[in-house]
């Protein structure tokens, strides 16, 4: 597999675009060195490199194009506004029918603003904690990766830099599954935390009774849960996750699945926290979102399909049948290479990860660029498993024979005690770290 192509182009976005790429999780450093295709197309659960090379494609856009590229429905919804305008003076009715259909899929929401991107919807839903509050102080779950690029959640990473340390103070953590831990939080930052926000779900279904203990903890004490559904919503269930667990959050904010790729994102949630931003409220206003792009009518209407197509065809459950296969697929391989307590795959079967772990039994950086490399040398690309519903079972199985020969590799070097010796470059990289 040649990607001679590939190493100019990165070689070329490095020279014009901080990092290489407009998104950091899809940095050159994310890939064994040398071997970070850059993209030419892609169709269904394939993509092909502008080398030629044609890869099984998993997590798709970050986990935004559930759908496969090239959805027929999408794409058809797509065209059909483009050639009816993209955007107007006043809201189209392509607004109001995103609306309606988004409300139907998420009933325990009651209204819903979109945008662009998950970051905006999720700093709003903050931003109107705190007016609705008057509280300072935002409690995120540090088990989860990731919420927003604003300085509110950026500020307690290791790339803080260039953010007041007075910033980073008004955010607190607390690790998922440990009500006391949130308890303590609360008596500690008595009457200051606005809100509480994490995923319900990621790699695990949450602990019996703690989704609706966290629910009434938050409540107790004055503030608002929020629930980010970026990956969860549509992904998890057609209501998202709180429509498959059964506890409403006060706010929420969807994207990725929503769009299938497209650009569009979604704050909702309770009529009388949004109506804040509204025109139909006596409080003072709250500048919630407000953005030029929002109202793209091609955008809205790929989310109108894409909600559609969950619905009539059962997206949720294929996804999760999928992922089971493959898990399973995976697994058997990796116990038959010996390598079943060091290739590890992890969580909900729509969402799958995997973990790579060395001698001695701790995550490694250089065994997961060994992994990644045997998976792309075989024609499989992805910093996940997380499964597309355009995946076919010739997909999964040629998937499941790429992983065994990967188990194979990874064996002769746990055998070898050197990875290092076997990596043929630089290891990949974390994402936040604080230098290069």
């Amino acid at each position: 597999m040649n990607f001679e192509k590939s190493i100019a182009a990165n070689k070329r976005l490095h020279d014009l675009i901080p990092g290489g790429a407009h998104t950091y999780a899809k940095g050159e450093d994310q890939f064994p060195a040398e071997m970070a295709p850059v993209i030419d197309h892609g169709d269904g659960a394939h993509v092909w490199d502008v080398d030629g090379n044609e890869f099984i494609e998993y997590g798709s856009g970050l986990r935004a194009v559930s759908l496969g590229h090239r959805h027929p429905r999408v794409l058809e919804a797509v065209r059909r506004e483009l050639d009816r305008g993209s955007n107007f003076v006043r809201p189209s009715i392509v607004e109001l029918d995103a609306a309606e259909r988004f409300l139907s899929s998420v009933p325990t929401a009651e209204m819903v603003k979109f945008g662009k991107n998950g970051s905006d919807a999720t700093t709003a839903a903050v931003k109107l904690a705190r007016a609705v509050t008057g509280r300072p102080l935002v409690a995120v779950c540090i088990d989860h990766a990731f919420f927003s690029i604003d300085d509110w959640f950026i500020a307690r990473t290791p790339m803080s830099a260039g953010i007041p340390d007075a910033i980073a103070d008004l955010t607190v953590g607390f690790p998922y599954g440990d009500l006391a831990a949130v308890e303590e939080l609360f008596r500690r930052y008595e009457g200051r935390i606005a809100c509480v926000i994490l995923e319900a779900a990621t790699q695990h279904d949450p602990p019996p009774g703690y989704l609706e203990g966290l629910r009434d903890l938050v409540h107790r004490n004055g503030a608002l849960l929020t629930f980010d559904e970026m990956i969860t919503g549509f992904r998890f269930s057609e209501a998202g996750a709180q429509g498959l667990y059964g506890v409403t959050p006060d706010l929420s904010t969807f994207g990725k699945a929503l769009g299938n790729g497209f650009a569009v994102s979604a704050l909702a949630g309770k009529r009388e926290y949004l109506e804040r931003g509204g025109l139909r409220d006596v409080n003072e206003r709250v500048f919630l979102l407000s953005t030029t792009h929002g109202a793209e009518t091609h955008a809205l209407a790929a989310a109108v399909a894409v909600m559609d197509v969950y619905a009539e065809e059962g997206i949720a459950a294929r996804l999760h049948a999928l992922g089971s296969r493959l898990a399973q697929g995976v697994r058997e391989v990796a116990a038959a290479a010996g390598v079943q307590d060091h290739v590890l795959v992890r969580g909900r079967p729509s969402n799958l990860v995997f973990a790579t772990l060395d001698e001695d039994l701790q995550p490694s950086q250089p065994y997961r660029t060994l992994f990644l490399r045997e998976l792309i040398r075989g024609g499989v690309i992805g910093p996940s498993f997380v499964v597309s519903s355009a995946l076919s079972d010739a997909d999964l199985d040629r998937t499941v024979e790429v992983v065994a020969g990967a188990c194979r590799v990874y064996r002769e070097a746990l055998d070898a005690g050197n990875v290092h010796a076997v990596l043929g470059g630089r290891p990949v990289k974390p994402v936040f770290r604080r230098f290069v």
